[in-house]
């Protein structure tokens, strides 16, 4: 049983111009947790043997400082533990900790992708970006970081090779079941362009034998054509593309402040 779903309107959505990033000890599983976690990612990987248990970051809370920042407390875990929330009626799960780039078209549009079968939401349309992985043991997680994981997601997923400074911070999302991510902006692209980098990119995966990340990509401009995807959509998704569709209805972009 996969967990409940929650839907775009229990997402919180903050602006920001600052995040600040804590390390906090990731709580013990109990013998009796350890093996219900062992057997649901037994049971995850029989699903789905692309599966890997490695490194992971996962929220801890999100605290608004004033005025414009937010407190992220992380913890070091693995993608085994993330298993649990198949689980029902398991509570020591842990909400995920991603960084998603709002990727625009010189035109207005945004890019969306659809995750191909073998990840682990196969079908779901979302924004380039994935987990975060932990620095080194006592190093510290930081904007810099984050951003360096998210330049990285948008190259593997979309092809569009941005510099870590290219990308702007913008926006904190914090859904249902408390899963955060961390929203950048990446200068405008042609259409076109964004759409044959990730067409090459897709070529380039399929001469190696395997499939991208992204199956497909699509240029949106509004919520409402979200629904014309043909697929569910992560929870955070349409918020996001409702701020996006607000703050540049004419497609003019609009430079938001750097962290």
């Amino acid at each position: 049983m996969t967990a409940p779903r929650s839907s775009s309107s229990d997402v919180e959505v903050l602006e920001v111009r600052r995040v600040r990033l804590v390390e906090v000890a990731a709580p013990e599983l109990s013998e009796d947790e350890r093996l219900v976690m062992d057997r649901a990612w037994s049971a995850a990987v029989r699903a789905n043997p692309s599966l890997f248990d490695g490194p992971v970051a996962a929220s801890a809370g999100l605290v608004r400082e004033e005025p414009d920042g937010v407190l992220l407390s992380w913890m070091r875990t693995t993608y085994r533990h993330f298993a649990l929330r198949r689980v029902p009626g398991v509570t020591a799960w842990l909400p995920a900790l991603f960084v998603t780039v709002v990727q625009p078209s010189d035109d207005g549009r945004m890019l969306v992708g659809r995750q191909s079968s073998w990840t682990a939401a196969p079908g779901r349309w979302q924004l380039p970006g994935g987990s975060i992985e932990p620095p080194a043991p006592h190093a510290p997680l930081d904007i810099a970081a984050l951003r360096r994981n998210a330049v990285r997601e948008l190259a593997e997923e979309t092809g569009n090779d941005a510099a870590p400074d290219d990308l702007a911070l913008w926006l904190v999302t914090r859904g249902a079941r408390a899963s955060v991510g961390v929203v950048f902006r990446a200068p405008s692209q042609p259409a076109d362009w964004l759409l044959e980098r990730h067409a090459a990119l897709g070529a380039s995966e399929r001469a190696k034998g395997r499939e991208p990340e992204l199956e497909r990509v699509r240029l949106v401009r509004a919520p409402e054509e979200l629904s014309d995807l043909g697929g569910p959509c992560v929870d955070h998704l349409e918020p996001v593309v409702r701020r996006y569709a607000g703050m540049a209805p004419d497609g003019a972009e609009r430079k938001p402040d750097r962290s």
